[in-house]
C-alpha cells in the first residue's frame, strides 16, 4: 500500500472513531450489583467495597426512609477537579441504596456522563474502580445524551435556561478560611433547615465542595424526588446538591441546571414534569444562599 493509500485508511479510522464517539450514548445513572443483606448491611458492604477500591467516603445522609446516599471521593476526581473552572462541582461521586417496593437497589451516578457535563472528562479510572467495588449492570435516567451534546457550553434544558458555567453567586466573603467557617458554623446550626453531609477541601486549590441536605421548602430533597424520581430504577444518586466556595466566593450549581442535567428526559408538563416542581430552584437557592450567610438576599 503507498503513502497515500495509507494516509486515507488513517484518516478513515480518525474520523470513524471520533463518529463513533460522538454517537456513543451517555446514561446519568448505573445500576450496581445489590449484595444481600438489609438497609444497613447493605449501606456497610458499598461503604466497604468503595474503601477497598480506593475510595475515601466522605459522608452519607438517608434524604427519606426509603433511601440511603454515600459520598466518597477517588485521587482521579480530584485530580480533575482541580484543573477545571467549577470542576469541584464534580469531585464527589455519589452512590445510593434505595429500597424499591422491598427490593433493594445500589446504584450511582455515571462518571462518564458526570465528567462530560461538568468538563472533567470521561474520567475512566474512576469509572473502572466503580465497577469493580459495586458492578455495572446497566446505564439508566434519560434515553441517553451524545458526549458533544453534553458537554459544558453545550447542554442546558431550553432556551432561557442555564448552562453548567451559569452558576449562582451566594456570596463573597474576605478570605477563603473566612467563607469555609461561615458555612460550617450554619450547617452546624442547621440554617433554613439545611444540613452537612460532607466536605472536600480539593488539594493545592483554594477550593472546599460542601455536599448538603435540604429537609425543609420548596427545594427539601424528598419534595423534589417524590415528583421527579417515580420509575422502576431510581435516580437516588442526584442528590445531594453541592455548594462551593472558591476562592472567596460561595457558589452553586443552578437548580435548573443541576437538575436537569441529571432528569434530561423529564417533559415541561404533565404529573411527573419541571412544572411540577417551578418552584424548587429558588428554593434551593433561597436555601443554599442562607447558609452561605446572605439572610437578606431574596
Amino acid at each position: 500500500m503507498n503513502r497515500s493509500a495509507l494516509a486515507f485508511t488513517a484518516l478513515g479510522l480518525l474520523f470513524s472513531s471520533a463518529g463513533w464517539a460522538d454517537t456513543t450514548l451517555l446514561k446519568p445513572f448505573i445500576l450496581g450489583t445489590t449484595p444481600p443483606g438489609n438497609m444497613a448491611q447493605v449501606v456497610s458492604a458499598t461503604e466497604q467495597a468503595l474503601s477497598t477500591h480506593g475510595f475515601q467516603v466522605v459522608g452519607s445522609y438517608s434524604p427519606y426512609p426509603t433511601a440511603t446516599v454515600i459520598c466518597a471521593t477517588d485521587h482521579e476526581l480530584e485530580t480533575q477537579a482541580a484543573k477545571v473552572r467549577h470542576g469541584g462541582f464534580g469531585v464527589a461521586e455519589r452512590v445510593a441504596v434505595t429500597n424499591v417496593g422491598g427490593t433493594l437497589q445500589v446504584s450511582y451516578d455515571n462518571p462518564a456522563y458526570v465528567g462530560t457535563a461538568y468538563g472533567l472528562g470521561m474520567l475512566s479510572q474512576t469509572s473502572a474502580a466503580l465497577k469493580a467495588a459495586l458492578g455495572d449492570q446497566r446505564g439508566f435516567g434519560a434515553k441517553g445524551m451524545k458526549p458533544n451534546d453534553l458537554k459544558p457550553g453545550e447542554y442546558h434544558y431550553a432556551f432561557g435556561m442555564p448552562y453548567f458555567n451559569d452558576v449562582n453567586l451566594l456570596k463573597r466573603y474576605h478570605s477563603h478560611a473566612a467563607a469555609v467557617a461561615a458555612i460550617n458554623h450554619n450547617l452546624a446550626l442547621g440554617v433554613a433547615g439545611v444540613h452537612k453531609v460532607y466536605q472536600i477541601n480539593i488539594p493545592g486549590t483554594k477550593v472546599t465542595v460542601f455536599g448538603v441536605a435540604i429537609t425543609k421548602g420548596s427545594g427539601a430533597d424528598a419534595h423534589v424526588m417524590k415528583i421527579i424520581d417515580y420509575k422502576k430504577l431510581r435516580s437516588t444518586a442526584h442528590l445531594p446538591y453541592e455548594m462551593m466556595v472558591d476562592g472567596r466566593k460561595v457558589i452553586a450549581l443552578r437548580a435548573r441546571y443541576r437538575i436537569a442535567v441529571d432528569f434530561p428526559d423529564l417533559t415541561m408538563f404533565g404529573s411527573h414534569g419541571f412544572t411540577r416542581i417551578m418552584t424548587a430552584p429558588y428554593g434551593i437557592k433561597k436555601a443554599l444562599a442562607a447558609v452561605a450567610g446572605e439572610r437578606h438576599a431574596f
